[in-house]
């Protein structure tokens, strides 16, 4: 196989089975087709001007021996397609799982949670805060976190947290091929004076929390857009 078709196939392996499953009729997810986009090209427009400013100070880049070499505002082709297809992916499993899952907390109990999520982003924050991938990755996300959960009010946090646990296998299967598992070279690589340098298999520990963000924020709109339609 040419090793720069590489990226481009973890972004459409990825995306391909809960493609297919979107038209079973017994799950019909196809109907959101619209709604996910709608709600994914922010989130993304988000995701990616993040990803341009922190390529350009040189905290993570792409080994062009893994990409195909086409750009858009310096980020490889399968970059841009990475924050539609594991979005797609993962907002599919949620929507399939949470009615399932039925997952049901306490007001106390949620409050603690999230509570102790978000104090402890924030303490990796003040205590890495001149790791700026560390730094903003556990800031931002605890910001947001609390903002859904008081501000927006959001009651499907709980369900999303413990689908996002079911998610961390296929999470480390794609993240881990893109830092490098298997791989001779990573596909992306990490400054290792911006990251803390903890590593699960070949992922960072920073990517726990920016893959948090990326679905939280991508499941919120997505949310918000069914409502009103």
């Amino acid at each position: 196989m040419n090793p720069k078709l590489t990226y481009l196939l973890v972004d459409l392996l990825t995306v391909l089975v809960p493609f297919m499953f979107s038209f079973h009729p017994g799950i019909k997810f196809n109907k959101y087709f619209s709604s996910f986009l709608r709600s994914n090209l922010f989130v993304s427009v988000i995701f990616i001007i993040w990803d341009i400013i922190f390529t350009a100070k040189g905290v993570w880049g792409f080994n062009p021996e893994y990409c195909l070499g086409i750009t858009i505002f310096n980020l490889p082709i399968e970059e841009i397609l990475f924050f539609i297809c594991i979005p797609f992916s993962c907002v599919f499993t949620y929507h399939l799982l949470a009615p399932l899952l039925k997952i049901k907390w306490k007001s106390q109990t949620e409050d603690a949670v999230i509570i102790f999520i978000a104090f402890s982003l924030f303490l990796a924050g003040f205590l890495f805060v001149h790791n700026i991938y560390s730094a903003v990755t556990f800031f931002s996300t605890g910001i947001f976190l609390l903002l859904l959960k008081y501000i927006a009010k959001a009651k499907w946090i709980p369900g999303f947290i413990v689908v996002y646990l079911f998610l961390l296998l296929p999470f480390f299967t794609v993240n881990g091929l893109l830092t490098g598992s298997g791989l001779n070279h990573p596909v992306v690589w990490y400054n290792p004076s911006e990251i803390i340098g903890i590593r699960i298999l070949t992922v960072p520990i920073e990517d726990l929390s920016y893959g948090f963000e990326l679905l939280l924020l991508n499941i919120y709109l997505f949310e918000k857009t069914i409502n009103k339609s």
